[in-house]
């Protein structure tokens, strides 16, 4: 079984390069909002505690299935210990079953994910980002609040690779990945 887990600020292409990835390798794309979407929905806001408890669900059948891999997409912010405890956390889900953990963060400049926070695709499979003004709002008060690109070292996990697709078609950031990990 492998983990990859998918890292990056809002819009920077997350979701779109784990689904060409998921294309080419056989991994299962697990993006993150496959959970948050349906909270919002019948909660009427977003609920953590309630995501979470899906998303474990959701990886605790995965982990003990026969699946070959799964991506996961996560915005980590860098500067909050329970984003990297939340790492941990679902890493211990998957070690009894001898997984192999990888990391890809990719990096965008503001200009850039602005641009795609607007995509059809994003639009698509993101009820919650197509009240455009609100969504762009959150992306730029997220920039402001949290630090959700690593400095250089820090991401101490063997298995790590970041990616600056600013000018990179998903097609070609998912080939990159693939053979960097022979997934």
């Amino acid at each position: 079984m492998k983990l990859l887990f998918m890292i990056g600020n809002a819009a920077v292409g997350k979701m779109t390069v784990g689904q060409e990835l998921a294309k080419i390798t056989g991994l299962r794309l697990f993006h993150n909002h496959v959970t948050i979407e349906p909270v919002i929905e019948v909660f009427g806001r977003f609920n953590s505690t309630v995501i979470k408890r899906l998303r474990q669900v959701i990886f605790e059948e995965f982990a003990k299935s026969d699946n070959y891999g799964m991506i996961f997409t996560f915005m980590w912010a860098f500067d909050m210990q329970e984003d990297w405890d939340y790492v941990e956390w679902v890493k211990s889900i998957f070690e009894p079953y001898g997984t192999e953990f990888y990391y890809v963060e990719l990096v965008a400049s503001r200009e850039v994910r602005m641009q795609r926070n607007v995509t059809e695709n994003r639009l698509k499979n993101k009820a919650s980002k197509r009240e455009i003004e609100e969504s762009n709002a959150r992306l730029v008060r997220d920039d402001e609040k949290y630090r959700l690109e690593s400095y250089e070292g820090e991401i101490p996990f063997e298995n790590y690779m970041k990616i600056d697709n600013s000018e990179l078609a998903p097609e070609v950031v998912a080939r990159m990945i693939k053979e960097r990990f022979d997934l």
